[in-house]
């Protein structure tokens, strides 16, 4: 409608470029565009969190661009609707919608009553310039992707975590550790048992328990890498937290070696093995994680690490360590190791070149 009023309502919370040229849009429907935009407490009602930022700025930022005219705020009930006293009070041609707008049905039907022109345009990449197509609630999950994070050990119950296999009164024992993993630096060998494709999901901003759990595998991983710390979790179809510590008992005790040889944990899931003597093992470990008694630990690894060699896995030199035992599924992987003390872990780090040091890791708040 050349010369027309044109009006567009829409959250615009983080402003982007998909915004901008959705009222370039609107605006070469007439020659006068008013886009509205709701209160902080609309906002509260339709996205059922706090607003990025406020309504004052998120006006200013709006009326800023080259194309808008007016900006009005969005105050009425349903919070859907919000825009419709700024409708009725300044009597726009048209009302600018984009194709996959929730509320449209609504929408319409104000239209009619008040005989404002419906029209729906379609959602359009920014002819301005060269990206993706992108949305607020893209842009708060790139925020909130961390740049770096953990890998972890399991000391105790490991295959527990898969639904399948989950063991009633049995535990999963496992610790986050550093170095850190980020996208620019793997850190890690593919395939070594430490979490490294949950790790790497959740860099990438995918959820890693769903990742991991259609990979035909447990939970442990991610749920350990977001959690942090020194972790006892129920076995059973999901993340179930007993308890946790700072893991300072297996501070300057730790190493990794790598085997050379990499593993895939979903080929691994189906072999036989003993998962009631697995749950024993947990048992303890979750007892001596309780008491904070290192001894008993790496006594319960131990008992794990039996299970491996039961599996058929080769058997594994100490190296001056307390216990020992296979990363993840085994069969290949990163081998972990327990040191009595620092001096120990040092003495076989260097006697290695393929072992080096991890710490457990808690993430720091505040």
């Amino acid at each position: 409608m050349a010369g027309g009023k044109v009006m567009v309502s829409g959250c615009f919370d983080v402003l982007h470029a998909g915004h901008v040229q959705f009222f370039a849009d609107a605006k070469a429907l007439g020659n006068h565009l008013t886009v509205v935009v709701p209160s902080d407490h609309i906002i509260r009602q339709l996205k059922k969190r706090e607003p990025a930022v406020s309504e004052k700025h998120r006006m200013a930022l709006v009326g800023s661009v080259y194309c808008v005219d007016a900006v009005a705020a969005g105050v009425d009930l349903p919070p859907e609707l919000n825009f419709a006293t700024a409708l009725i009070d300044r009597k726009p041609d048209i009302l600018a919608v984009t194709e996959d707008d929730k509320y449209g049905d609504a929408k319409k039907k104000l239209c009619t009553e008040y005989g404002v022109q419906y029209v729906v345009l379609p959602k359009t990449p920014p002819a301005f310039i060269d990206t993706t197509p992108v949305s607020s609630s893209s842009i708060r999950e790139l925020i909130a992707r961390p740049v770096e994070v953990p890998v972890r050990v399991d000391l105790a119950g490991g295959w527990l975590d898969v639904p399948k296999l989950a063991v009633g009164g049995g535990f999963i024992v496992n610790c986050a550790i550093t170095p850190m993993l980020t996208l620019t630096n793997k850190a890690y060998e593919a395939g070594g048992g430490i979490g490294g494709s949950a790790a790497w999901s959740l860099l990438n901003g995918e959820n890693p328990i769903i990742f991991e759990l259609e990979s035909g595998v447990g939970w442990q991983d991610p749920a350990v890498i977001q959690e942090t710390g020194l972790c006892v979790w129920h076995s059973g179809l999901s993340p179930d937290l007993a308890f946790k510590t700072r893991g300072r008992m297996l501070s300057g005790r730790m190493s990794l070696t790598w085997t050379g040889k990499p593993h895939r944990t979903p080929e691994l899931v189906d072999i036989k093995r003993d998962y009631k003597s697995i749950a024993a093992a947990s048992q303890r470990a979750y007892d001596a994680v309780r008491n904070n008694n290192l001894y008993e630990l790496c006594n319960a690894v131990m008992d794990t690490y039996t299970q491996q060699l039961n599996e058929g896995m080769s058997p594994l030199p100490l190296y001056g360590a307390q216990a020992v035992k296979y990363c993840g599924a085994g069969h290949g992987g990163y081998v972990l190791r327990i040191y009595p003390n620092s001096l120990r872990r040092r003495e076989a780090i260097e006697h290695d070149k393929n072992t080096f040091a991890v710490e457990p890791y808690i993430r720091q708040w505040g």
